[in-house]
């Protein structure tokens, strides 16, 4: 799953937590679409590492920071998941 679909899916998540649906997100899911963030920070984390060009450094920083955003979101969605049941 990619950033754009991982990012869709949570975003979907907080939409029917916004409509009071919240009984409607199974928490594997959502546990499901962080463990795939988590591997794509790692990547990302890598790819970083042997960067040798301040441009793709930069670009990989980026992504990474959005990565990492993505997944505090996640989290908080997965508290108020688990608050609610």
């Amino acid at each position: 799953m990619g950033l754009k679909k991982s990012t869709a899916k949570l975003d979907d998540y907080f939409e029917r937590l916004e409509q009071n649906k919240a009984a409607k997100i199974k928490p594997e899911h959502v546990e499901k679409v962080l463990e795939k963030l988590r591997a794509k920070e790692r990547d990302l984390l890598e790819g970083l590492e042997a960067a040798h060009k301040t441009d793709k450094a930069e670009r990989l920083t980026s992504k990474l920071n959005v990565v990492r955003e993505q997944l505090r979101r996640g989290e908080w969605l997965m508290d108020e998941i688990r608050s609610d049941a």
